[in-house]
């Protein structure tokens, strides 16, 4: 599918503003939160463990992680971003943790910035989520245009992230979702990898999660509420008062993480389930797998970090992986399956 000139040159103009906004402004959530200030963890002054014991490696989607983390898909398509995934993925390979990249509609409609989304040769071993939006189904994407993005990266999974809020406040946003369900149910049939559900940080619900999941849908990535509004990043973009009203107006729109997980957990007890949005911390991680995700997906911190240095990346790996081993140790378990079962994870009534 070629594409016009001006449309990706908008595409990849997007994906620069969204960098700088995110790393410039306060783009984050003002009253709702993740939910996780809701639960406490009950203290074990006497784990009877050896700290170096502790074993919080997993497996998701098949594929092994040393530690329950998905460093969360971001960027692709500019100068910057080639620079910021390189890093990213270099610190998921030493460290065997799960990465995802931006969106690559870009990597479709202007292929020679493809290799900014290619990561694979910095990260061999890692699970690696390819990644583009689902409405892009109803815009004469299809079936080649998911096999050349998952090829680009040499993915494990495809990412669809669903995102109608964005695309309502984003400047020229596609916003027909009329019958998307089933262009994914025949997506999911023909695709040779996973696909991997996942909102951009409104959350998904219960009764969405289980539509997708009768479709084929593989994994589900909450996206949830709490961190980073797109609605506020979007109104940044705006090219008129009208959007940025609309941007300012749902800057606090959508579910809560914890809200998710455990209402999504309740009627699919099975699914592959990714706990994203708000999540700041490794004592965030570890309360929303003892709520019921298999992993957890931090974006913000890793931007962040990126955006500074390599060395800035490893050292927030570092911190994440000790937050979490900590965590274990603390309430007495010595493995994320000791502690998802171990009820350790207390509402604060």
């Amino acid at each position: 599918m070629n594409a016009p000139t001006n449309i990706s040159a908008q595409t990849q103009n997007r994906k620069a503003d969204h960098i700088r906004i995110c790393l410039e402004e306060d783009v984050q959530c003002d009253r709702i939160t993740n939910g996780l200030e809701r639960y406490r963890f009950t203290h074990s002054c006497l784990p009877e463990l050896n700290h170096d014991d502790i074993d919080i490696s997993t497996t998701f989607l098949g594929k092994h992680l040393d530690a329950p983390l998905l460093i969360s898909s971001m960027t692709g398509g500019t100068e910057q971003a080639a620079i910021i995934n390189q890093r990213l993925a270099q610190v998921a390979q030493h460290y065997k943790i799960a990465m995802g990249v931006g969106s690559q509609r870009v990597a479709v409609e202007k292929p020679q910035v493809a290799d900014t989304f290619a990561v694979r040769k910095y990260a061999p071993d890692v699970l690696l989520l390819a990644n583009l939006g689902a409405v892009q189904l109803n815009y004469k994407y299809g079936l080649d245009e998911c096999l050349r993005v998952v090829d680009i990266l040499e993915a494990d999974a495809l990412i669809l992230h669903i995102n109608p809020l964005q695309e309502c406040i984003q400047p020229k946003g596609d916003t027909n979702f009329r019958g998307l369900l089933d262009k994914i149910s025949i997506l999911c049939s023909k695709l040779p990898v996973p696909v991997i559900a996942k909102e951009v940080g409104n959350g998904i619900s219960a009764a969405i999660a289980n539509k997708l999941i009768a479709a084929g849908v593989a994994a589900i990535d909450v996206v949830s509420a709490g961190g980073t509004s797109w609605a506020k990043v979007e109104s940044e973009r705006a090219e008129n008062p009208l959007q940025r009203r609309l941007g300012r107006t749902f800057a606090d729109w959508g579910l809560p993480t914890a809200e998710c997980i455990t209402t999504i957990r309740a009627i699919a007890p099975d699914v592959p389930l990714i706990a994203s949005g708000g999540l700041r911390h490794g004592l965030d991680v570890a309360a929303a797998i003892a709520l019921g995700a298999d992993i957890a997906g931090l974006a913000m911190p890793f931007l962040q970090a990126a955006a500074t240095s390599e060395t800035a990346v490893a050292e927030l790996a570092e911190v994440l992986i000790a937050e979490i081993t900590t965590v274990l140790f603390c309430t007495g378990n010595a493995t994320l399956y000791q502690l998802k079962h171990s009820g350790s994870l207390q509402r604060i009534e």
